[in-house]
Formats: C-alpha cells, structure tokens, sequence
C-alpha cells in the first residue's frame, strides 16, 4: 500500500496517533508513562511544537499537535520515537520494533471539529473501560484542560472550550461522531465540515484519503 502524503501546513493543528507493535503493551507501569511524557516535554521544546492535547493508552497514544513549521512535526516524532525506543530496550532488555511502523496523522479544521478531536483523545480510557471518568485516568491532558491542573507544559487551546469540560469529555460520543474521527485516524483524511476537507485533499493532494476503499465495480456489477 502506498504511503499517504502527510498533507503538512505552518501553524495548523493534527492528531497524532501511534501503536504498539502487533497492538502490543508499551506502557507497562507507571515510571513508563512518565518517562514518556518527559521526553513529550522535551521534544516539543526542542522542535517548536505546541501540545494541545496528549492520552497514553497502554498499547498507543495520541496526540494534538501545532508545530510553528511544517516540517517540525515529522522531526520531532522521529525524535520522540527514537528516544522512546532507545529508553524502553535501555529499561528492560530488548531488542527489535517496539512500534508498529511511523505514526499516522490528519489535519483539523481549527474550530467545532477541534473541540471534537480533543473530546476523543481525552475520552479513549472511558470508551476502552479502563476508568469510569476521564478525570481517573492520569495519563492524559485532561486535568489541565479542565482547569484541575496547573497547564505546565500542556498550550493554551486557541479555540474557547466549553465552560463544563468535564462533562463534555465524559458525555459518550455519537456513532456517526466516532465512526468519522476514526475514518481519519485509520486513512489520515483532513477533518472538518465537508467543504473544508474539499478543499483542503484538493490543495494537499489527499484526494486518495477520501475516496471509498475496494476495487472499482465492474461495468456488469455497476447496473444490478
């Protein structure tokens, strides 16, 4: 399968998401964690990216993220990879992939749609049944947006959040919601209102992130 282009703009914001290898545990005890957002904090002052959002689930993470130049965003997850990999065969002995390849990224429309993508990276532990409330899980960006949390390394969102960002995080997300969030997890689609993704795969050559998977119908199967 060819690769997708990564569609990068100065100044705007993505979703960042990577995986274990064969969806294996990354995150096995708490020290992992932190040492993975340390070196998150590190990585983002190195390249000149802002963090808006951040969830480490114990097999992926995900991430929203606005690097002053394009160009940033790929070098500080080759970075932030690399490192982590290094500390994680350095801790416990191993050797090999750790993730299961590069991470995939989409572009967000920088308004209702952002508000949506931060409500789904802060409530993935809700909807894997790890915690009851976003407000348990530790290892997300959910007490600072919430206020809870002194934001230390976490950026000032430049939309407004709602005022009740608690209950937002943790009211369950529509179907059609989720099932248009994951189309551009799974095929890096720019997400936002329906003109605005026009526009944008037209300008960013991501048409193919768009178009429905499969071959094309056959003349013959076409009129049934």
């Amino acid at each position: 399968m060819p690769r997708i282009s990564r569609g990068l703009i100065d100044g705007s914001v993505y979703h960042v998401i990577n995986r274990g290898n064969g969806r294996q545990v990354i995150f096995h005890k708490d020290k992992d964690y932190q040492a993975f957002i340390g070196i998150m904090e590190e990585a983002k002052v190195n390249y000149s990216v802002k963090v808006y959002a951040y969830c480490l689930m114990p097999n992926h993470f995900h991430m929203v993220l606005m690097p002053e130049e394009a160009t940033h965003l790929s070098k500080m997850m080759q970075w932030l990879m690399t490192s982590h990999v290094r500390r994680y065969h350095r801790h416990y002995g191993t050797s090999g992939h750790i993730w299961q390849g590069r991470y995939k990224s989409f572009l967000i429309q920088m308004d209702n749609h952002l508000l949506e993508v931060l409500r789904y990276v802060e409530s993935n532990p809700l909807r894997a049944g790890l915690v009851n409330s976003a407000k348990d899980w530790p290892w997300s960006s959910y007490h600072e947006l919430s206020g809870k949390r002194q934001r230390l390394w976490i950026d000032e969102i430049p939309i407004e959040l709602p005022r009740n960002w608690g209950e937002y995080v943790n009211e369950p997300m529509k179907k059609n919601e989720l099932d248009k969030l994951r189309q551009s997890v799974n095929r890096q689609s720019p997400y936002g209102s329906p003109s605005w993704q026009i526009q944008m795969t037209k300008e960013l050559g991501l048409e193919s992130t768009m178009r429905p998977r499969g071959r094309p119908a056959k003349m013959g199967e076409m009129k049934k």
